[in-house]
């Protein structure tokens, strides 16, 4: 860049939908590269800069982590990689689902707790009739089967 080109941090966060403590944090994560600066010290970002942070907001969106857009984003300039996205979204797809299915349960969990008129978690769990599956939701919240 040369000159003053460019778009200044509050410019680039109102462009993105961000704000500036987030391009600051993303500079740091190396998600976003250190902007040029003008000689009073005031960044300034390339255009490009809005589509990469849209971006990262979409991938977030989407599931996936920032070390995971990270990656993506490295991988990125690299064409001879090629396929990655598609076979990390096949992952996270792997993975949101399983989420579903868990949150599914939960759902379920809670509407029997609603409609049994549960009012004390530990009275209902040594009542017996406690729809509350605890020993499920407590392996599902270990992360086990």
């Amino acid at each position: 860049m040369s000159g003053y080109e460019g778009l200044r941090s509050g410019e680039l966060a109102a462009a993105a939908g961000v704000n500036a403590q987030t391009l600051r944090y993303y500079e740091r994560r190396g998600l976003l590269a250190e902007p040029e600066r003008t000689l009073g010290g005031h960044r300034l970002y390339p255009a490009e800069a809005v589509t990469v942070l849209r971006v990262i907001k979409a991938a977030q969106r989407l599931g996936f982590t920032l070390d995971e857009v990270a990656d993506l984003l490295s991988t990125a300039g690299h064409r001879h990689r090629g396929g990655d996205l598609g076979e990390r979204a096949r992952l996270k797809l792997v993975e949101v689902e399983e989420r579903i299915a868990d949150l599914s349960v939960i759902r379920q969990a809670l509407r029997e707790t609603i409609e049994a008129g549960c009012a004390d978690l530990v009275e209902c769990a040594e009542a017996g009739c406690c729809p509350i599956p605890f020993t499920p939701l407590a392996k599902l919240s270990e992360g086990r089967p």
